[in-house]
């Protein structure tokens, strides 16, 4: 009979090599609560599991490429959290009020992340709309290069 494999834990320099963030980065994500490390060492060094990795790659994903603020990434993390807290009590009980209750407050947390993304949303869809509008108006200057009206004709001098 084998034993179960230890997970792998990585020390923060370790961690920031693979995930591409700094050492002050994934520190400060531990400062703002959006991290917690998997261990310590005995010389009480940071320890982080696959788990984490999953995680620190979340976040990044989520500013960077998304454009999160921290304290959005903070709560949707939180939301997803209590849902995982919530799922698991969901097993645990059979008393239909206490189920109601877990579903209104995962409703609840679904409804808040629904409405942090669609502010998101609209945000991009704003800044879209503008780009495709400064386009615009570079494509009537173009055409007023080659021979069309000029695009401002029609603003007074």
């Amino acid at each position: 009979m084998s034993l179960p494999a230890t997970p792998r834990l990585l020390r923060i320099n370790e961690v920031a090599a693979e995930t591409g963030l700094t050492t002050r980065a994934i520190r400060y994500y531990e400062e703002m609560g959006l991290l917690e490390p998997a261990a310590r060492s005995e010389g009480d060094y940071r320890l982080y599991d696959a788990s984490d990795l999953e995680r620190l790659q979340f976040i990044r994903s989520l500013r960077d490429d998304a454009g999160f603020s921290l304290a959005q990434i903070g709560q949707l993390l939180e939301d997803e959290a209590a849902r995982e807290r919530n799922r698991a009590r969901m097993h645990q009980t059979n008393d239909p009020g206490e189920r109601r209750s877990l579903v209104i407050d995962a409703q609840a947390r679904v409804d808040h992340q629904i409405d942090i993304l669609e502010a998101k949303a609209a945000r991009l869809a704003t800044m879209i709309d503008e780009a495709r509008s400064r386009r615009r108006h570079l494509d009537d200057h173009l055409a007023e290069l080659d021979g069309g009206p000029p695009p401002h004709a029609d603003r007074p001098a």
